[in-house]
This record gives structure tokens, C-alpha cells and sequence, in this order.
């Protein structure tokens, strides 16, 4: 007869508890405050870890090349769990501020050169959501990935860490699957695939522009007859948002080898947004909302550890050498999925938007958006 397992078993309780030795690896040795640091950031390492096996699972679903109306439900599931561990990731930090300056200085030394900077699940969650290479923000001039790399080679477990940054290098991010499915959404009622599909895309293109362009000459009498701002300086405001907006959705602003294909996403994802009271396009627009609440976690959870940081040790030097609050307040800034939060700019009320062409194509008999 096989022996039942107990609680600390399955949680192998016996082993987590004796990593909190710090660098002695001996809890003797660890002020009670520096062990408050030791299990907040290793908690934070745990959190790092469920929620990438939950962003993968929403990326591998929606990498699916059809993927069925019933599946949207499950992805949207994942990324709200990614979404609630963020917000108490957010809370966590409430925790850290009990730590006084003078007791984090008491043992701050001893991380030098060590810093949160370094570490790697964060860094794999920015890799697997979909950050681009380009705007990630180095520090001391130095890309944080490369640093990562650089001090793998002093540590025990750097060639692990390698290992699996090179492995996460490779993969497919969220936002490369996420473009892919909104670049098979039916506009009008036309795919990719369907022939003269270009036309009917630049066709809801135009006409929505023109939709935003007579909504924003609305608002142009409306603002000079109670705004004591002067008339012209509306008018040049409204006339540069009717611009920006075709930028965005012809997609001027991108390079022109890739301008088609994006200006195909930026439909979908317009459409979606415009029409989302269609049966078929209901879950699609929870799915991009759940996507715009992951990043803007994420974004809270960056600010909130720059307050903490501002708080604790002020405007001083990091531990790993970089500027620290500055840093922490300039990564906040970026945004993973721009086009989510740019559409927010240019959504028409319902009244205003382009009549819908072939409204039966959205019904529930639909299997799948493509």
C-alpha cells in the first residue's frame, strides 16, 4: 500500500522553506528584515512563474489558424488570471513599504551589484507578451538582456538562464498571434482570402475616416461656441486628429513593406471595436479588452514599484547601476500593444459609425472568426 501524501509533501514544503538563507545560506544570519525582502521577492518570482504558463496557453490558443468562437471564452480566461495576479503583484508592494530606508540600507550592500533588473522571468514575460527589441529600455546604456548574459557567466545557474532566454528568444510572442487573428477578421463581411478583399478593407477605411472627420467638425462648433480656448487652436487640434487618424488607419506610420498587412490588422481591430453588439464579434472585443487589462496591470505594476522604490531609497543610484526611480518611471511609458490603446482615440459613436454591410454573416451560425 502506497503511502498517502501529506500538505508539505505535495508542497515539498521542507525544500521551499530553506531557500530564504540569503547569500550565507543561513537564516541565522538574516535580519528579520532583510528576510521580509528575501520571501516578497521570491513570491514575486513564484507569481512571474504562473503567469507566463498562462500567457502561453492564451498565445498558443490564439495561435490556432481557425480558432473556434467557443475557444475565445477560454483565452480571454487566461489572460484575466494574468490580469488578477498583476493587481496583487500591485498590493505586494504595499508589503515591501514597511521596510524602513534604514532597514533596507542595513543590508542593501550586500545585494551590490545585484539588482531586480536582473531578473529573467520579468524579462521572459516582456519577450513572451510581445516586446520589441527596439523599445526595450536599456539602463547604463547597457541592454538589460545583454547584461543578463553577461553576469550569467559569474553565476551557478547562469548557464540555465541562458539556456532558457535563448529558448524564449525563439518563440512567438502575444502580440504576434494576437495581429495574426485580427488580420483574419471579416470586415464587411470579407476575409483575407475573399477576392477584391483589399478594396472592401480600403472601402471601410475611407468611409469611417470620413465618419470620424464630419463627427469631429461637430465638435468643432460645439467647442468654439463654449471653449475658452481660441477657435483656432480647436480647429488645428481637431483638423491634427482627423490626420493622426488616417495615419493610424492606413497605417502611414509603419515601414511600407509591412504597411498591407498592418493596415489589415488596424481594420480588424477597428471593426471589432465599432460592432462589438454583433453576436459574432462579442467575445472578440472581451478578448481585446482582456489584452488592453493585462498591459494596463502591467503598467500600474511598474509605476507602483517606482513609487515604492522613490519611497524607500529615493532618487539614489539602483543597486545594479542604473538610475533607478528614472529608469522605473521612463519603462512605465512604453506600451507593448500601441494599436489597443491608440483605437481608444478614434471609436465613433454608434449613430456615427458606417452602415454594416451583410449583418447576417455576424450571427451565432458563424464557426470562428478564420
Amino acid at each position: 500500500m502506497s503511502r498517502q501524501p501529506t500538505y508539505w509533501d505535495y508542497l515539498r514544503l521542507d525544500e521551499l522553506l530553506s531557500l530564504q538563507g540569503g547569500l550565507e545560506d543561513d537564516e541565522s544570519q538574516v535580519s528579520s528584515d532583510e528576510l521580509h525582502f528575501i520571501v516578497v521577492h521570491q513570491v514575486y518570482e513564484m507569481w512571474f512563474k504562473l503567469m507566463l504558463r498562462e500567457l502561453r496557453e492564451a498565445r498558443d490558443h490564439l495561435a490556432a489558424p481557425l480558432l473556434a468562437e467557443e475557444t475565445v471564452p477560454l483565452v480571454v480566461h487566461h489572460l484575466r488570471r494574468v490580469t488578477r495576479i498583476f493587481e496583487l503583484m500591485v498590493q505586494q508592494w504595499a508589503v515591501v513599504e514597511t521596510l524602513t530606508p534604514q532597514d533596507f540600507l542595513a543590508f542593501r550592500d550586500k545585494l551590490i551589484p545585484a539588482s531586480g533588473f536582473q531578473s529573467f522571468q520579468m524579462r521572459e514575460v516582456e519577450l513572451v507578451l510581445g516586446l520589441e527589441d527596439s523599445h526595450r529600455l536599456h539602463y547604463g546604456g547597457v541592454d538589460p538582456l545583454a547584461h543578463i548574459r553577461e553576469k550569467a557567466a559569474d553565476s551557478p545557474a547562469g548557464s540555465k538562464v541562458l539556456a532558457h532566454l535563448e529558448a524564449v528568444q525563439e518563440e512567438r510572442s502575444l502580440r504576434s498571434t494576437l495581429h495574426d487573428w485580427l488580420h483574419r477578421t471579416p470586415v464587411q463581411a470579407s476575409g483575407p482570402d475573399d477576392s477584391g478583399d483589399s478594396e472592401v478593407v480600403d472601402r471601410f477605411l475611407e468611409d469611417y475616416l470620413a465618419a470620424y472627420s464630419r463627427a469631429q467638425d461637430r465638435q468643432v462648433h460645439r467647442l468654439v461656441e463654449g471653449s475658452v480656448v481660441r477657435p483656432e487652436a480647436i480647429e488645428e487640434k481637431c483638423a491634427a486628429a482627423v490626420e493622426e487618424t488616417r495615419s493610424f488607419l492606413f497605417a502611414t506610420d509603419v515601414d511600407a513593406e509591412e504597411r498591407t498587412w498592418a493596415r489589415r490588422v488596424r481594420a480588424g481591430l477597428v471593426f471589432i471595436e465599432s460592432y462589438r453588439e454583433l453576436p459574432l464579434l462579442a467575445w472578440p472585443r472581451t478578448l481585446v479588452d482582456a489584452v488592453v487589462e493585462v498591459e494596463e496591470q502591467f503598467v500600474l505594476w511598474r509605476n507602483r514599484h517606482a513609487r515604492m522604490t522613490e519611497r524607500t531609497i529615493g532618487r539614489r543610484i539602483g543597486t545594479g547601476g542604473s538610475s533607478g526611480v528614472d529608469y522605473l518611471d521612463e519603462a512605465a511609458k512604453g506600451r507593448i500593444f500601441p494599436e489597443l490603446w491608440a483605437v481608444r482615440s478614434i471609436l465613433l459613436a454608434k449613430a456615427d459609425l458606417p452602415p454594416l454591410h451583410h449583418p447576417e454573416f455576424y450571427g451565432f451560425a458563424r464557426r470562428g472568426q478564420g
